[in-house]
């Protein structure tokens, strides 16, 4: 009989390190780009790492305060010799989403690309814009 020493927080470390796990490839048709987000002080800021991705191949766009990045890698030439067949570079259809906060100035979104990252900035509504004073009657 096999005894195994009881440890409380093991379910706790599994949990976390399915929480921190880098988005794998799942085979050739995998693509999952890396995203870096970061908060300003006047506007949110978002990072996509997509090389070798055209910007004719690239979709951004809002649907209910969710912002959508989606898209395609397209496939190289594969080279191909007689001993050997490698391909590390992950290709295929891609989308991200992130819920957009309350105080996203939608109507002024942009996005540049350059060197391969993809830079959405989500500028700030001011507060003066984003509070609503009402009347009472």
């Amino acid at each position: 009989m096999l005894v195994t020493r009881f440890d409380p927080f093991k379910q706790f470390r599994d949990l976390e390190k399915d929480f921190y796990k880098y988005p794998s490839n799942e085979g050739v048709s995998g693509f999952v780009p890396v995203v870096n987000t970061r908060e300003g002080e006047f506007a949110y800021h978002i990072d996509v790492d997509l090389p070798g991705v055209k910007k004719d191949d690239i979709k951004v766009d809002i649907h209910k305060g969710v912002l959508t990045i989606s898209g395609e890698r397209k496939i190289k030439e594969e080279v191909k010799e007689e001993d050997y067949y490698k391909v590390e570079t992950s290709f295929g259809k891609f989308s991200r989403s992130f819920t957009l906060p309350d105080n996203a100035d939608v109507e002024n979104i942009e996005a540049s690309g350059k060197d391969g990252v993809l830079e959405i900035i989500v500028p700030k509504l001011s507060e003066e814009k984003h509070k609503k004073i009402i009347k009472i009657k």
